[in-house]
């Protein structure tokens, strides 16, 4: 069986990095905004498209509207649990198999489900902050206020901590991302394939021997990895942990 090699491979890891892909947050049950059925509801419901809203630009000119878009859509929607997955990576973190994880995904799931060394490269919906004195809100304070969150010292309209449509990435944390994979024996991909935004610029950087792809289906990038599972993420994670179980 592939999970009881991937196993013993993550037993003989020095550092193993995880790259998390959108499969396991449709795992955990959440919807695929942009492409989907969603994206058109929202611009009827709104007037505007999700790419229009959700931009450094909207937030600019009209944000009391982004607000009513940003709490209606993205928060409420992170009311959802982190799934099942998540709570495996968190695990094997804890039992020192994992040593980072890496997200393009803006819901904090993996840090919500105990991983603590997680680098969200577009960042985080659950941080917000004050863009005039810098001050820090959880996301509840964004979810709890009516019309546009203002900030409590200043009155400074907050600011989600997120890289909105439009905004450049922060070199610090992709500096950060790419010396993780750089420094990394065993590679992981989870729940997205090798030619996807999250991992055509990080796995130039990557110099190990085990680049792991586990997904649900068969894709043409497949070929550049070591090992492939075609297969649920949580399912797959469950096995290999079971297969680290029954081995220790």
């Amino acid at each position: 069986m592939l999970e009881k090699t991937l196993s013993q491979i993550l037993k003989n890891s020095r550092y193993t990095v995880v790259l998390s892909g959108i499969g396991m947050l449709i795992e955990s049950g959440y919807p695929v905004i942009r492409d989907s059925d969603m994206s058109y509801e929202i611009e009827q419901k709104y007037g505007y498209s999700l790419e229009e809203m959700f931009s450094s630009a909207f937030y600019s000119t009209r944000t009391e509207q982004f607000f009513e878009f940003y709490r209606n859509e993205i928060l409420k929607t992170a009311e959802l649990p982190p799934g099942e997955g998540f709570y495996q990576l968190a695990e094997m973190e804890r039992q020192g198999l994992v040593h980072a994880v890496i997200t393009r995904r803006v819901f904090g799931l993996p840090g919500r489900a105990g991983c603590k060394n997680v680098i969200e490269l577009h960042g985080s919906i659950q941080k917000n902050y004050c863009p005039h004195c810098g001050k820090i809100y959880p996301m509840e304070f964004v979810k709890e206020s009516v019309k546009v969150p203002l900030c409590e010292s200043c009155g400074t309209p907050l600011r989600p901590d997120v890289r909105l449509i439009g905004e450049m990435l922060d070199n610090v944390v992709i500096t950060r991302a790419a010396e993780a994979v750089r420094n990394a024996e065993v590679l992981m991909v989870l729940g997205t394939n090798l030619n996807t935004q999250l991992c055509t610029h990080l796995t130039s950087y990557y110099e190990g021997n085990h680049l792991i792809v586990i997904k649900k289906e068969p894709h043409f990038s497949d070929k550049y990895a070591d090992i492939v599972i075609h297969a649920r993420v949580d399912d797959t994670l469950k096995r290999i942990q079971k297969e680290l179980g029954e081995s220790l």
